[in-house]
């Protein structure tokens, strides 16, 4: 079976997001493939179950791995071992390189197993007071910063239809991009941040363009996510 394992989303707090049943799985698997090997090895080690890292194989799957790659490593899977899928944060195989390993599962009949776990992009979701019935993912809009706000323009009409708009930047970035967002919509438009969530500090609220502008918060390198309704 090729587990997909959800990690912690924000430091030291395994023991209250994380089902008893990933700590189960992990201490039966010994195969794994993982976004970061440092992260990977870290979450498990601090999740004190007495495994010896050292004794564990790890195959880094990245946004550049190829499917042929991907193939090599599972062919050096002894059969009927446990495989377990990591990634950097939250849930594997959403908005994570991971997913090839969970496609070339499939193509060689191997049952994939999900388990329960944080996702960012959902707690936000959940939180936000937007619609779940109808939302999109983006991940990264573009850097530039003329197609950037083109972007946020187009994803800004788009939420008028009732559909929630979700997307992210990389958390050193986020300062400026917050301040893209709030220069390109409307003041009426409504904005959701959703930052460091499962953490002791985190922010989730959700106020109008206007509002943001006279409370802007301060996100340098934290995790976040925004979220147009």
């Amino acid at each position: 079976m090729l587990y997909l394992i959800p990690t912690v989303l924000a430091p030291e707090t395994a023991e209250s997001v994380l089902s008893p049943q990933i700590k189960e799985v992990i201490k039966t698997t010994d195969y794994f493939f993982v976004e970061n090997l440092r992260t990977a090895r870290r979450f498990i080690s601090e999740l004190k179950l007495g495994k010896v890292i050292d004794n564990l194989t790890f195959f880094e799957v990245d946004k550049d791995t190829s499917i042929e790659q991907v193939r090599k490593y599972f062919k050096q899977i002894p059969q009927n071992q446990a495989i377990g899928v990591i990634s950097e944060a939250g849930c594997p195989g959403v908005a994570d390189p991971g997913a090839i390993a969970v496609k070339v599962a499939h193509q060689l009949g191997i049952k994939v197993v999900p388990l329960v776990g944080p996702s960012s992009i959902l707690l936000a979701l959940m939180a936000s007071g937007f619609s779940g019935q109808s939302f999109v993912f983006h991940g990264y809009l573009p850097i530039d910063k003329i197609e950037r706000a083109k972007k946020i323009k187009a994803l800004e009409n788009e939420s008028k239809k009732q559909q929630t708009q979700i997307f992210m930047e990389t958390p050193f970035r986020n300062d400026s991009f917050l301040q893209d967002i709030l220069t390109t919509c409307q003041p009426e438009t409504l904005l959701c941040i959703a930052c460091n969530i499962t953490a002791p500090d985190e922010l989730i609220q959700t106020k109008t363009i206007a509002q943001w502008k006279t409370q802007k918060p301060e996100l340098h390198k934290k995790p976040t996510m925004f979220l147009i309704g």
